[in-house]
């Protein structure tokens, strides 16, 4: 499965914004159907996001679609409106129970069948906004197959501020341990690239850094922004550094030359090392490889 090192809201109703999209260089869009959409054009956006899934999708770039919650009554109808095999996911606001996910999961089983898409094909990724889905995050992602990913909401101001009642900082040490949580929930259940949706400051792209570089020191392995320009920095901090993929290269190399000579723990550039650590830079240069990089 290709992690996305970020994930970029585009509102559904916005069909330009759509095709500007494919430029922006996140490896994931999420096509907006809830907050970012006026009441009176949810409707007439369904046709409008499923036009730019296919679009989108024939340039090669991966699209989930944000449908309105269950308390809407608009959930069955977005589905069955944006649904094609061209969609990557769905992701459902609000959720707080593994019954949430079970139900997402009968429809799309039965949408699946009905437009002859192989069923359990489109996921539904995890996001953690509520005060129960941060609480059940372990038991609602093992439920559910279709559960690839899983993203924590940990920004100023929105359904999760309001949920936990924190003050957002820029140092986030307010959601610490919500932060720590997602990604030891998310690697519990096997899920292995947990992102994070933690910084809404258009302007503050140095903020920005800091936060994707805390973020990355804490196991996520993606962010969600709601910017374009935001994406090449979040790239960046989750992409492997040069001298960090040569760096667990050599520590490999080291390692297999030291178990020819029936040697089980080396010293390597400073650090003592065994295959404890060979399997951590192997799961690093996994993951370097599955972003396009040469390992």
């Amino acid at each position: 499965m290709r992690p996305y090192r970020s994930m970029l809201f585009v509102p559904g109703n916005r069909p330009e914004w759509m095709e500007k999209a494919v430029g922006y260089g996140a490896d994931a869009l999420i096509l907006d159907l809830e907050d970012s959409v006026p009441p009176e054009e949810k409707v007439a956006a369904r046709p409008l996001v499923k036009a730019g899934i296919k679009a989108l999708k024939g340039k090669g770039q991966a699209c989930n679609v944000r449908v309105n919650g269950w308390a809407t009554g608009l959930t069955f109808d977005d589905l069955e409106g944006v649904l094609c095999p061209e969609l990557d996911g769905v992701i459902l606001p609000k959720v707080e129970t593994v019954a949430d996910m079970q139900e997402l999961d009968t429809l799309l089983t039965h949408l699946e069948k009905r437009l002859r898409i192989p069923v359990g094909k489109i996921e539904t990724p995890l996001g953690l906004e509520t005060a129960k889905a941060m609480r059940n995050a372990y038991e609602i992602a093992i439920a559910c197959s279709r559960i690839r990913r899983l993203t924590l909401a940990a920004g100023p101001g929105g359904d999760a501020a309001r949920a936990i009642g924190y003050i957002w900082t820029k140092e986030g040490t307010e959601t610490l341990f919500l932060r720590s949580k997602a990604v030891l929930d998310a690697r519990a259940a096997g899920i292995q690239y947990p992102q994070v949706s933690s910084w809404w400051n258009i302007k503050d792209l140095e903020g920005l850094e800091k936060d994707a570089l805390l973020n990355r020191q804490l196991g996520f392995r993606g962010q969600v922004v709601i910017h374009p320009s935001h994406v090449p920095i979040v790239n960046k901090v989750f992409t492997p550094s040069a001298e960090e993929i040569s760096y667990f290269q050599g520590l490999i190399q080291a390692m297999e030359e030291a178990q020819k000579k029936g040697i089980a723990a080396v010293t390597y550039q400073g650090d003592m090392v065994d295959e404890a650590m060979v399997k951590t830079a192997q799961e690093f240069l996994n993951f370097g490889s599955s972003i396009g990089l040469k390992t």
